[in-house]
């Protein structure tokens, strides 16, 4: 039994379809475990200081983990991992391992004896709007948290030899085992610890995390050993391949901190509503965006690295067409449905009424920014395979420094224009509720996503010379329309039904919302039949050949001799 497990662990997966669905089925695990610890937090603590001062308690950490960690991206270093594979370097591999083991320790060392003096000052910048005894208890939580961005930082490194290998069910379990922690930390060490048995429960997560990834490291005998093989030419190399990708995710980050430290000022909750709802539209975004992302990124290097521009073209461009056709319909679900889902997921304990629709409300602006996400992960990765690394850090800056400042103008532009934030409101069904301005800043965030994929997508044609329109477009206008029908039906059914369901439960708001979903996603299937969709019709193949490869089939007229 044991070996048998060992030799799932270790399968190794070759289509992007299979490995696509098997990176989702883990993001879904994840996200719903991730889900099930926002309700637990959401039930025990509600929006307010305390869930804010943890949320903000993440930024400093994130934000190292982001400068440090990914000076040795992934994306850099599959594809020159890959190239020592198919060289048959296993050596070269171990020691070119050591060699960024070595430099990853170092420079947390560094950055950790610089930061840590300057924690007191940095708290006052990320969450100025925090009292002098929430500054203080910020810089705790924060110290603490430093041990996080040191495991994810090796997790991330030995994650890079794993998807190198194409090992992906060890890639995908990594992060269930992730959330296995926080979620042991919310029930067993919060009750008696506070804030810090959460903090606990993230750094046993983290641990895990990592500790999944060395067996297949070991096994392919390429486990690095440390200060040995540093050598100065790839390590340039890495870093100035990775150097542009650090910069943009950096500015992802900035993002996040200055609009969070907005959210500070604002009424309390407001760091904690815009968090639960940033985690739920992280959900599809991880589910299809980062799914199909990821699962590609290795063949598109490869087939970049031996010249096929073509093949990279195509295959990038069924990539594209897959991540438009699940994710547009999704964000319309997640729209019509919003406040269902906060409700089923969050609808607890000490999180009120007012909270869900800030919730819910937050969350229906940031499903528009699910679909620029996931069309991000995927060109960014197409870029990185290229070795061009120039267009997504101007895009991602670019996007970022237009946000941060709409963002910093936000408290400004509310009593400048307080009518509009009131008209605002009443769209989303959230009129004279207190911390409504909260609102602003997922719109913010939205109108980044959205700049930073239209410049990419625009840029494509000009970098690469290849058009990512030429099949895509049918894609494009048969999603729109599958998901137009699919959301007014879901929106009828859920008007039809409302007087059948008792909605004071969160067993019968689930219910309700079922409904209401299978609804408009079976008038959407119909759509997709009727205008004959590629995609739909692919899926349903594949599924078909899976099927038949697992449950016995009575054989056909065909069959027969």
């Amino acid at each position: 039994m044991v070996k048998r497990w060992f030799s799932f662990l270790h399968l190794e997966l070759g289509g992007l379809h299979q490995a696509a669905l098997l990176l989702g089925g883990s993001a879904l695990a994840s996200q719903l475990l991730g889900l099930l610890r926002d309700r637990l937090l959401a039930g025990q603590f509600g929006a307010g200081r305390e869930l804010d001062l943890y949320y903000a308690s993440f930024r400093i950490p994130d934000f190292i983990f982001v400068a440090v960690g990914s000076l040795l991206a992934v994306t850099v270093l599959i594809p020159m991992l890959i190239e020592k594979q198919e060289q048959r370097k296993k050596e070269e591999t171990r020691e070119f391992l050591g060699g960024m083991l070595s430099f990853f320790l170092l420079s947390m060392v560094v950055v950790s004896a610089l930061v840590i003096p300057l924690l007191p000052w940095l708290s006052r910048t990320i969450a100025p709007g925090f009292s002098a005894g929430e500054q203080a208890h910020l810089v705790q939580l924060t110290m603490l948290l430093l041990l996080s961005p040191l495991l994810l930082g090796l997790s991330n490194l030995f994650g890079a030899v794993t998807q190198s290998y194409r090992r992906f069910v060890v890639y995908a379990i990594s992060p269930l085992l992730y959330n296995l922690g926080i979620i042991f930390g919310v029930l067993q060490l919060s009750p008696r610890y506070g804030l810090y048995g959460l903090v606990y429960g993230v750094l046993i997560g983290a641990l895990l995390h990592l500790l999944m990834q060395i067996p297949v490291v070991v096994r392919a005998g390429v486990f690095p050993r440390l200060f040995c093989g540093l050598r100065l030419q790839e390590l340039r190399l890495v870093l100035a391949r990775s150097l542009p990708r650090t910069l943009a995710l950096g500015a992802n980050q900035v993002l996040l901190i200055v609009l969070l430290a907005v959210a500070s000022y604002m009424a309390h909750g407001s760091i904690t509503i815009f968090t639960f709802a940033f985690n739920l539209q992280s959900v599809p975004m991880a589910l299809i965006g980062v799914s199909y992302s990821v699962a590609a990124f290795p063949q598109m290097a490869k087939l970049f690295a031996q010249g096929e521009q073509a093949a990279f073209m195509s295959y990038t461009r069924e990539a594209l067409r897959h991540i438009l056709f699940w994710s547009i319909p999704i964000a319309t679900l997640f729209v019509v449905l919003r406040a269902h889902i906060v409700r089923v997921i969050l609808g607890s304990g000490n999180f009120s009424w007012d909270d869900t629709r800030l919730t819910a409300a937050a969350l229906a602006i940031f499903a528009i920014a699910v679909v620029c996400q996931s069309v991000v992960q995927l060109l960014d990765r197409a870029y990185y395979a290229t070795g061009e690394t120039r267009t997504p850090v101007v895009a991602k800056i670019g996007s970022a420094v237009i946000a941060a400042g709409l963002g910093l103008l936000s408290p400004w532009l509310i009593e400048a224009w307080p009518r509009a934030l009131d008209t605002f409101a009443l769209l989303l069904r959230i009129p004279n509720i207190v911390g409504a301005e909260i609102l602003l800043l997922p719109l913010v965030f939205t109108l980044a996503a959205a700049l930073n994929m239209g410049y990419l997508w625009w840029k494509f044609a000009t970098t690469l010379r290849a058009s990512l329109w030429i099949d895509v477009d049918r894609t494009l206008r048969e999603s729109l329309l599958a998901s137009l029908v699919m959301g007014l039906t879901t929106y009828v059914a859920l008007t039809l039904s409302a007087g059948h369901f008792d909605l004071s439960h969160t067993l019968t708001v689930f219910l309700a919302a079922l409904f209401a979903g299978v609804a408009g996603m079976g008038a959407g299937v119909l759509v997709l039949v009727h205008v004959k969709s590629r995609e739909f019709s692919e899926i349903a193949q594949a599924t078909h050949r899976r099927l038949r490869r697992i449950l016995p089939m009575l054989p056909g007229p065909e069959d027969l001799p």
